[in-house]
């Protein structure tokens, strides 16, 4: 179980540097405006598969010379997680639902949404997976209820020897343990390892809020670290991003955390929600895991009527490849209950 400190007050230099926009020049290299305008990976067209509903969250890594991504299947029920392949980074073919869901388990009975698997850390590597104790290591989130995401979600940790069968471990994070940004439910773990430390950066929401604060929830961005995968310890100042200003675009929502490094430096790739509902992949950069700034630039935007992408262009995951960084990220077009949601991705290179 994790143990939480009291929070820290920041100094009023943290709080303007945490407010200032970065230069163009610093986020130039993270850029990806080229996008591939179609979906690579969609809702599976049988009645019967785990995904035949919608798909979500990627995750790409490189594996024994090939690619893959896992990611989340809705059946109408509930959330369980797929792995697909690939060669090209454009081609993929499913492999099977990887982690299904039991109704034996009161934590897994009805979701289980692993979201990452332990990787190397540094963007520019082939972004291949790295091993604990002989086994590769992922996290998840579950819900506790059927329906979309119905209840406070938890975060645990699951293990493997071959990515396709996973054995669930401990429960490593629960929101009623939490500060009152994530007592609603907590989301998308993403888990990073440098220098024998642990951290799992996650989103959460706040319970929602009175009309007069404009109801709903919020979401923000926290990070825990251990060393020894048991006790984990919340970061005293989280959420390290927050939500921005009025008409920002994270004004609701700063969410899903992908993070890697490029040198010294840190990248958060996240997704923001503005006041009207429009959901885009953001960026943040850091000299550490802590601390970071965002950029005023927004990576993947929302595309016109008639496009993927039409809706929501949000939940980022980033792999270099032959020197091209691709962007990876679920691309909605409609309305919901009518959405059609998928994987799409954008390059920094076009696409020719």
């Amino acid at each position: 179980m994790a143990t939480m400190d009291r929070p820290a007050i920041p100094s009023r230099r943290q709080f303007l540097a945490s407010s200032l926009a970065l230069a163009a020049p610093d986020v130039a290299p993270y850029l990806t405006p080229h996008k591939y305008g179609k979906l690579v990976l969609g809702p599976d067209p049988s009645p019967d598969a785990f995904d035949h509903r919608s798909v979500d969250c990627p995750f790409v890594f490189r594996h024994k010379g090939e690619f893959y991504m896992t990611y989340i299947g809705w059946d109408g029920t509930g959330y369980q997680t797929g792995l697909a392949a690939s060669r090209d980074l454009v081609t993929w073919r499913r492999l099977g639902c990887i982690l299904r869901r039991d109704p034996a388990n009161p934590i897994t009975r009805y979701n289980i949404a692993m979201n990452w698997i332990l990787r190397d850390t540094r963007l520019r590597s082939k972004g291949e997976l790295k091993k604990v104790r002989g086994r590769y290591l992922g996290v998840f989130h579950a819900y506790p209820n059927a329906g979309y995401e119905e209840g406070p979600a938890l975060i645990g940790l699951c293990w493997s020897t071959d990515l396709l069968h996973w054995e669930i471990g401990d429960i490593i994070l629960r929101p009623e343990d939490g500060a009152d940004w994530e007592r609603g439910g907590l989301y998308k773990p993403c888990l990073v390892e440098e220098q024998g430390t642990y951290y799992l950066f996650y989103n959460a929401k706040s319970r929602n809020l009175p009309k007069s604060e404009g109801g709903g929830w919020r979401e923000q961005t926290g990070v825990v670290t251990s060393t020894d995968l048991k006790t984990w310890k919340r970061y005293e100042s989280n959420p390290i991003v927050r939500n921005g200003p009025a008409c920002s675009p994270d004004q609701r929502f700063a969410s899903d955390p992908c993070v890697v490094t490029d040198g010294k430096r840190w990248l958060l790739f996240y997704f923001g929600l503005d006041a009207k509902g429009k959901a885009r992949d953001l960026l943040a950069l850091g000299d550490d895991p802590y601390h970071f700034t965002k950029s005023d630039q927004i990576l993947i935007d929302v595309g016109p009527p008639g496009t993927v992408d039409s809706t929501y262009a949000h939940k980022p995951s980033v792999i270099v490849h032959q020197g091209d960084l691709y962007h990876y990220y679920c691309a909605v077009s409609g309305k919901y209950p009518n959405e059609v949601r998928g994987i799409s991705v954008a390059r920094s290179r076009p696409w020719t």
